[in-house]
């Protein structure tokens, strides 16, 4: 089910708790708002107003939902500005060019990838998100 992008700085500004497999549809609606959102190529389960650790990205035709994402590696520090559906304008960040995500995929299989370039800026914009963290 396609939901509304959430604006308010306040809910953005939480972080968010573990997703559980009983959070599937989160993941669902996650990827219908996408769908729905044709310039967003990512999005975070508290931009849909829903406080958990979930995010789906897109890069080209390709998705990939996420739970509970984690960090595992980072190498190649570089700045860059990004933009975001939440948010007003463009705001200048630290990023990594190559980074390594551990997460769970919708069957709750436990998933390792590494990601490079603009992949890896998408991935780390949405979870800063989760981390409550706005750009």
């Amino acid at each position: 089910m396609e939901r509304e992008i959430v604006k308010d700085v306040v809910i953005l500004s939480k972080k968010c708790e573990p997703a559980q497999r009983s959070d599937l549809s989160i993941g669902q609606d996650l990827v219908d708002t996408l769908h729905a959102n044709k310039r967003s190529v990512g999005l975070a389960a508290n931009m849909i107003g829903v406080s958990k650790r979930i995010i789906v990205v897109k890069f080209g035709k390709t998705e990939l939902l996420m739970f509970n994402p984690v960090l595992r590696a980072k190498h190649t520090r570089y700045t860059n500005e990004e933009g975001c559906l939440s948010l007003e304008g463009a705001r200048t960040v630290t990023r990594y060019f190559t980074i390594t995500v551990e997460y769970r995929d919708p069957d709750w299989k436990l998933r390792t990838i590494t990601f490079h370039g603009l992949p890896a800026e998408i991935v780390q914009h949405e979870m800063d998100h989760l981390e409550g963290i706005l750009i």
